[in-house]
């Protein structure tokens, strides 16, 4: 008979940890509020996935409610993950409004996302917003996973000077707020994003690794063939493929390495980061799976571009800036290719919840006991409005949601309301979360 291990397992060596998948030797998971196993409960994982500069509405909210809802241009790479997945319209971000402090909606857009608090107008040091729903949740889970929490970025941010009409640059480019006054950087560069998860010592710097780049696998490959001997068939297979991926990312981040820098007249890009957009926001993507997968953290945002992002995407045809283009003035040919970016994001988003799902954890996947929350603090980018925003809610959330339809909401309500509904669901009560009224309905 097979020996229990513990969920925490991990496999170690030369200062490297590599944290293990839910094998069956660990014993069964449970859904959220589930009592079979108190010891091995199926944890429940919330992801943030931000896009800038609003959408092409009319291409993306479906026009009817229910399941019996059509995929709008938009959404239509979503069709293998329809069932999995909520559209969510009517929800309103108001601190992203101006309320007299004039422009800068972008800023207040990103600011007020996750916070649900009116970012003050300084582009000096003096800079506030609110808690972000994320670190609310990082804070309790703090003492269960290696890193509380893990921000994300697919384009650089600067977290100093005036980026919108008077508002700091951090407002712009970050989401994830510990506290009204610390806002965390997110990291765009995948190598130091693996190191975080794969790599520690006991001082807390990352590992150097030597000229050979040596995988982190060869590190803990003695420990890894102990381990194996308590393992049956299924967790052998599961095991290899689980290494499989993780080795995949490294040569996928080695090649990038090799690769020519972006090429943009606002900053040069550092080395590990791929010149090729969506490679590079695949392979963001890829280590949230692996993140969650492990259990290193349960709690992740990812910036996929600031707030007021000028990047092109000649990917799809579209050479144009982002940000200018969103200012289309209702322009047929504009807002075409506003769709195709708008459509090119979702296309990466179905990426990361097919990766998901392809994971098997416990009785179901890795995105049934998930919440991947998607959308942006602007709907229109060129009425610069904040209310009927796009929002999608994927995953499961441990049985706790019921995907597969679209909700219209009555007009106003607070978007902070899904994120406390989220928090619910990860078995943390809370009265309020910036300008929050309660827990949204209706999702499950």
């Amino acid at each position: 008979m097979n020996t229990r291990i513990s969920r925490r397992t991990a496999l170690r060596g030369l200062g490297v940890a590599v944290s293990l998948p839910w094998l069956e030797v660990m014993g069964p998971l449970t859904a959220w509020g589930g009592a079979a196993d108190a010891k091995n409960p199926a944890p429940n994982r919330m992801c943030f996935c931000y896009v800038p500069n609003g959408k092409n509405m009319a291409d993306w909210t479906p026009k009817a409610e229910g399941k019996d809802y059509e995929l709008p241009a938009i959404l239509e790479p979503l069709k293998a993950v329809r069932d999995d997945m909520l559209v969510l319209t009517g929800l309103t971000a108001d601190k992203a409004r101006a309320h007299g402090d004039g422009g800068g909606d972008h800023a207040r857009a990103l600011g007020a996302f996750l916070t649900g608090s009116q970012p003050k107008k300084t582009d000096g040091i003096d800079i506030r917003a609110g808690i972000s729903v994320d670190q609310v949740a990082a804070a309790r889970l703090a003492d269960k996973t290696r890193l509380a929490s893990l921000e994300l970025g697919g384009e650089h941010g600067a977290m100093a000077g005036n980026c919108d009409s008077g508002y700091s640059c951090v407002y712009s480019s970050t989401m994830s707020w510990r506290s009204a006054t610390q806002p965390l950087p997110k990291e765009v560069n995948p190598k130091i994003v693996f190191e975080r998860l794969f790599a520690t010592k006991p001082d807390g710097e990352r590992i150097k690794q030597d000229a050979r780049r040596r995988s982190v696998l060869d590190f803990v490959r003695e420990d890894s063939k102990d381990l194996e001997q308590k393992l049956g068939a299924n967790d052998k297979r599961k095991l290899d493929e689980y290494f499989s991926a993780v080795r995949d990312v490294e040569l996928r981040i080695e090649r990038a390495e090799k690769m020519p820098p972006v090429k943009t007249p606002d900053y040069k890009a550092p080395t590990a980061i791929p010149a090729n957009y969506e490679e590079h926001i695949k392979l963001q993507y890829d280590l949230i799976a692996l993140a969650f997968q492990t259990d290193v953290t349960r709690v992740v945002t990812f910036v996929l571009a600031n707030e007021g992002s000028n990047k092109t995407y000649p990917m799809v045809g579209v050479n144009e800036a982002h940000h200018e283009l969103s200012h289309h003035d209702n322009k047929p040919e504009k807002k075409a290719k506003i769709r195709d970016i708008n459509k090119f994001h979702t296309t990466q988003l179905a990426y990361l919840l097919g990766k998901l799902k392809a994971v098997k954890e416990g009785d179901g996947t890795l995105l049934d006991h998930c919440m991947i929350a998607y959308g942006s603090g602007n709907s229109d980018g060129n009425a610069h409005n904040h209310d009927d925003l796009p929002i999608l809610l994927a995953g499961g959330g441990c049985g706790t949601i019921k995907p597969g339809r679209h909700i219209r909401f009555p007009k106003e309500t607070p978007l902070n309301n899904l994120w406390v509904s989220m928090l619910d669901r990860m078995d943390m009560k809370v009265n309020a979360i910036g300008d929050s009224t309660g827990k949204l309905s209706g999702v499950n």
